[in-house]
């Protein structure tokens, strides 16, 4: 049995948890420096745990030795010095980070990889599963021009002028809104600002916003590179959202003192679990010599499992991952060294019993284009 340290026993690393113990198929440990949250995630799951601060190489080193893959589940601060420990280990290594400079840290120590171990960041759902979803699309194409991701996690019942709640990492909310993000515009690699780039949509009758943030592409700028003209990411919010962050992030000029929003966000702005994902996907191109539009769009709504409810970001962030360690299991990923999200084959993803949750009875999903 493929034997698993989870770190992270917070809002995700529960929902993975349930997940690989149900399946049957797993040997879970769970690691956290939080004993509440670990008896937490006991009661829920019945998965082994172990108290462990993230931070100290030694106590990860013990926790790691006899692993097959860790899985982080931590803010992505940890996530570097777990990269080499469990490369040190000659354990597989997931995570879920949107932190491009973590990623860089990962990428490098996956330089050094042993023969059949992977290094795998970005796993969850934006960056993660939009990746998978856009390169697919992008496969039916003679040549690409545009390809725009847009993913939210947002409250079913929205409240308040900021018509959000807190659903996932705090610390990653903060690094999406503040540092810069990637795009490729007329054909150039570039950075732009975060919370810019505004516009509107509609999906299935509801208005709403989206901007620039970071992270959300994943590796899709280097791959896609000298091959199409314009390439962003942009984060989905009901109308209203940007105007309040961008009083808050520059205004007020939060974004160099994160700790003190962090601590305003965390004590001002609720957590719920009845929210709705939304991932809406467009490319376009040549086919057959005709300028064609492809769209994938989904919602995916918070549901009950095993007599728990359950937010919508917490089952397709866990799914994500889940479901690329289940393939990397069954031989279903390149075998060493840094895998990136664009090489996960679309068909096998959404087949697996963890992605089948992107395709459930609580998804709606939309498409449109030529084949």
């Amino acid at each position: 049995m493929h034997r698993v340290l989870l770190l992270g026993a917070g809002k995700i690393g529960r929902m993975i948890a349930r997940l690989l113990v149900d399946s049957g198929d797993y040997e879970l440990v769970v690691a956290d420096r939080s004993n509440d949250s670990l008896q937490l995630l006991a009661d829920q799951s019945g998965a082994g745990t172990v108290q462990v601060d993230a931070s100290d190489g030694e106590q990860l080193a013990k926790a790691i030795k006899g692993c097959d893959s860790v899985i982080s589940a931590l803010s992505f601060r940890f996530n570097p010095l777990i990269a080499e420990v469990a490369l040190e280990a000659g354990a597989n290594y997931f995570d879920l980070t949107e932190d491009v400079a973590t990623t860089r840290k990962v990428r490098k120590i996956a330089d050094r990889a042993a023969p059949g171990q992977i290094f795998m960041p970005q796993c969850g759902l934006a960056p993660g599963f939009i990746s998978i979803v856009a390169n697919h699309l992008s496969k039916s194409f003679e040549k690409l021009e545009t390809l725009r991701m847009r993913v939210g996690a947002l409250p079913q019942f929205p409240t308040g002028a900021l018509k959000y709640n807190l659903t996932w990492s705090t610390d990653g909310l903060i690094n999406e809104y503040c540092n810069p993000c990637e795009a490729i515009h007329l054909d150039q690699r570039l950075e732009v600002l975060p919370l810019e780039g505004f516009e509107h949509f509609s999906l299935d009758g509801v208005r709403y916003e989206a901007f620039n943030t970071s992270g959300g592409l994943g590796t899709l700028c280097e791959s896609l590179e000298g091959s199409i003209r314009e390439l962003n990411y942009k984060t989905v919010r009901y109308q209203g959202h940007r105007d309040q962050m961008l009083l808050l992030v520059n205004e007020l000029r939060l974004s160099e003192r994160r700790e003190l929003l962090k601590d305003i966000l965390e004590n001002s702005v609720p957590v719920t679990y009845q929210d709705v994902v939304v991932t809406f996907c467009t490319v376009t191109g040549q086919q057959n010599g005709q300028l064609v539009q492809q769209t994938d769009a989904r919602k995916i709504y918070h549901e009950s499992i095993g007599k728990e409810n359950w937010s919508a970001i917490q089952i397709t962030t866990a799914a994500g991952i889940c479901t690329v360690l289940d393939m990397h299991v069954t031989d279903q990923l390149p075998g060493q060294g840094f895998v990136r999200q664009e090489q996960v084959d679309f068909e096998k993803f959404i087949a697996n019993r963890f992605g089948k949750r992107y395709e459930s009875l609580s998804a709606t999903r939309f498409s449109s284009g030529a084949q």
